[in-house]
């Protein structure tokens, strides 16, 4: 993975907090690592955390620059060359699949044409519920990568499908992606 270009974008979900693991083992790979994050995400891991991890600035909203680009997602979709969703949660995933662009992390994937890796993290009901797999299927068929869920014990004390692949498993798909 050395001096590739890795987006990673973060959503609000509580499987959030892996993501930090995420960026340190793409850096500790040699890759370069931007982080852009969601209004929501931020509710679970200060940008801060990416910020430091990274060694970048974290990007996080449309309106607020810290880029000298005023069409930061644009810049950031042709820097990618891999563009990894975590967690993907039920609100991402449909909002990807439908081509919505409501916020800087939806604008930059639609405009990214690398390769999208998402790995979705959710209550089980969520994951299983036909208009969340509806929509993984539309992601699925346009090419995206999907690492996950795994199975096992969740947040909200249920357990079954729904949890992030762990950031290890993620890093290898991303690697495969990146020297195929």
């Amino acid at each position: 993975m050395k001096d590739k270009h890795v987006l990673v974008g973060v959503t609000g979900g509580i499987a959030a907090y892996k993501v930090a693991e995420l960026v340190r083992i793409f850096r500790k790979d040699g890759a370069e690592v931007r982080v852009v994050v969601t209004k929501n995400a931020c509710e679970f891991v200060a940008p801060l955390t990416f910020e430091t991890l990274s060694d970048n600035p974290v990007a996080m909203s449309m309106w607020e620059r810290r880029t000298e680009s005023p069409t930061e997602h644009i810049a950031l979709a042709r820097w990618a060359d891999v563009f990894v969703v975590a967690p993907a949660t039920a609100n991402v995933v449909a909002k990807l699949a439908l081509g919505l662009a409501d916020d800087l992390l939806s604008t930059t994937a639609l405009a990214c044409e690398a390769p999208l890796v998402l790995a979705p993290a959710m209550n089980t009901s969520m994951w299983k519920n036909p208009a969340v797999q509806a929509n993984v299927e539309t992601l699925r068929t346009r090419g995206a990568v999907l690492v996950g869920p795994a199975e096992g014990d969740l947040a909200c004390g249920e357990s079954g499908p729904g949890r992030m692949a762990e950031p290890a498993e993620i890093k290898d798909v991303v690697a495969g992606l990146l020297t195929a």
